[in-house]
């Protein structure tokens, strides 16, 4: 099976009241973690990849690991540009085999966000790529992501029909309450979704897909695990579950994963390396990791997203 976009996955997903994985891969493992969790649930999946991600592994790996993982799965999967700074980085990925790239203008003006967006937005589409652009800004750090609480800002609902239509994306990510990284909140502070703004999103853009960036739940039996093996993770936060699964019941057709896998992955490779100090086998405590990736992205698909059965 070749890569797909995203654009028949947001459709069943929007009518069959479900959300699409989104999650971030870095390397072989990680990979392998997903897929395999996703091939054996029927699930279909985008791979996505950061600015972070392509420095470190480069382009030319993950696009050749994800192919891979197209070989042994039989599920649609879409390779996805995360969070593109510019127009160059998103031409480079849609030139270079991407079948959906992120455009991130959200911290220009509005007018300026909507200018870039078509750009972008008139290359892919030419080349048969699809678009996902952000209205709203999320706090947290990711990458080279990074927006202070205090320059956080809701989607606001009387923009997005405007934006929607000047810019002629495919999907808009907005802001009611994510927040990248695994420290998303202070103590003591509860997490919440402003599901009025989705609502009321919705009504403005029906039928239309939306995205949550920074939805990460972050397992506290991974954070436990780390403890437990010298790391020190215990201000670690996430979104609650019971809140992605009814937002992923909505409008919601894409939701982005990451630093619960890299939770995951540390958490086997720090378990092993910890209570076997002799092991210099790296195939030895990355196991453990990609199958402590595995169980994440099966409990995702199972318990959160819905899309089981859905490939």
């Amino acid at each position: 099976m070749a890569l797909v976009t995203t654009k028949e996955m947001f459709k069943k997903a929007y009518e069959g009241h479900y959300a699409i994985g989104a999650f971030n891969v870095n390397n072989m493992e990680i990979v392998q973690g997903i897929t395999e969790a996703a091939g054996e649930l029927k699930s279909p999946i985008i791979l996505q990849v950061s600015a972070g991600a392509r420095k470190y592994a480069q382009h030319q790996y993950l696009v050749k690991l994800v192919e891979a993982a197209l070989e042994l799965n039989d599920i649609p999967i879409a390779l996805h540009l995360d969070h593109g700074a510019d127009f160059e980085i998103c031409k480079s990925c849609i030139d270079g085999g991407f079948t959906s790239v992120m455009i991130d203008a959200s911290h220009f003006p509005f007018e300026e966000n909507i200018a870039i967006t078509k750009k972008v937005v008139e290359y892919a589409h030419d080349k048969g790529v699809v678009v996902e652009a952000e209205l709203g800004k999320l706090a947290g750090v990711e990458d080279d992501v990074k927006v202070a609480d205090a320059d956080a800002q809701y989607t606001h609902p009387d923009e997005v029909q405007e934006f929607v239509e000047r810019t002629g994306v495919d999907s808009l990510a907005i802001a009611i309450g994510t927040s990248h990284g695994a420290f998303k909140f202070k103590p003591g502070q509860k997490p919440q979704l402003r599901f009025d703004i989705l609502d009321e999103i919705s009504k403005r853009i029906p039928e239309f897909p939306i995205v949550l960036h920074g939805a990460s739940s972050v397992s506290q039996e991974y954070v436990k695990i780390i403890q437990a093996n010298g790391g020190n993770l215990a201000d670690a936060i996430g979104i609650p579950e019971d809140m992605l699964r009814q937002a992923a019941r909505s409008a919601v057709c894409k939701i982005n994963i990451d630093s619960d896998l890299r939770l995951a992955l540390t958490a086997g490779i720090r378990e092993v390396m910890w209570n076997k100090p002799e092991v210099f086998d790296p195939r030895e405590y990355l196991k453990v990791g990609r199958q402590y990736v595995k169980d994440v992205v099966a409990h995702k698909i199972t318990e959160v997203l819905g899309s089981d059965g859905k490939a």
